[in-house]
């Protein structure tokens, strides 16, 4: 089985934002990057595939140079080989194409995406990447299991949770339960050592447009003052939510 992970090269969570040239672009100076949470969530169980049913890993992401630190920590984590396609990672439909691009020339059986970046949370690559592929397609997946050419996944619903059946070739966008935090990687020397001889290949983009651009980007506002009333002191809480907050 063949299986390709999709990898966004995003910043960690505890990074502080800024943006530049009139809030137009954002600032990566002093800015920590990471594999996205729910791509990992997808490489770790592809490691699982690869070591109790002998798949091949490959790794890929849409990005320029600086992703490449990330490809080479997938690659450390036990992925066998990376790939990255030389171009901006802007518009969803567009990465969608460049990876389904790969995914073409790869002939791979099951392709593993998170189910959205954490950076803008757009949570339309994996389906936009099924549908180029005329592939099945499982999203929200928090379980999965392959015997033969026939995959089953548990994905969340509103309420639940729903049972899957598909046949491959098959794209999923996963999340946190399709293997727990706990179950996460942290590479080891042996495999950042292995990493720096491991294949990471450049490929140029596939044609095609770009259709949306960031215009603008907003910090959340502020969060207000925090007023402090002693616990014992029941009247003066009354009177700031009457009066001040106007809540009751």
């Amino acid at each position: 089985m063949k299986i390709l992970v999709c990898i966004s090269h995003v910043p960690d969570t505890t990074s502080k934002i800024n943006f530049t040239d009139g809030d137009t672009k954002f600032d990566t100076n002093g800015v920590q990057f990471v594999i996205n949470p729910n791509d990992e969530f997808g490489l770790t169980r592809a490691m699982w595939f690869k070591e109790k049913q002998g798949a091949t890993v490959d790794v890929v992401n849409v990005g320029g140079p600086e992703t490449e630190p990330t490809l080479r920590k997938a690659l450390a984590i036990g992925a066998d080989n990376a790939i990255r396609v030389n171009a901006e990672a802007t518009d969803g439909f567009f990465v969608a194409k460049q990876l389904a691009k790969v995914a073409q020339d790869g002939g791979y059986d099951l392709i593993i995406g998170g189910r959205e970046s954490i950076d803008y949370n757009g949570g339309m690559v994996p389906g936009m990447l099924a549908g180029l592929l005329d592939a099945n397609f499982i999203n929200t997946c928090i379980s999965l299991e392959i015997e033969g050419d026939t995959a089953t996944a548990i994905r969340e619903i509103d309420g639940g949770k729903e049972t899957s059946t598909a046949k491959l070739p098959l794209v999923i966008g996963g999340q946190k339960g399709l293997v727990e935090e706990s179950d996460l990687r942290i590479p080891n020397m042996r495999g950042i050592m292995m990493a720096r001889k491991k294949p990471l290949t450049v490929v140029e983009p596939a044609e095609g447009d770009q259709y949306t651009t960031a215009v603008k980007f907003e910090k959340p506002a502020p969060k207000g003052e925090v007023t402090l009333v002693e616990p014992d002191n029941i009247d003066k809480l009354v009177d700031l939510l009457h009066n001040e907050a106007k809540v009751i």
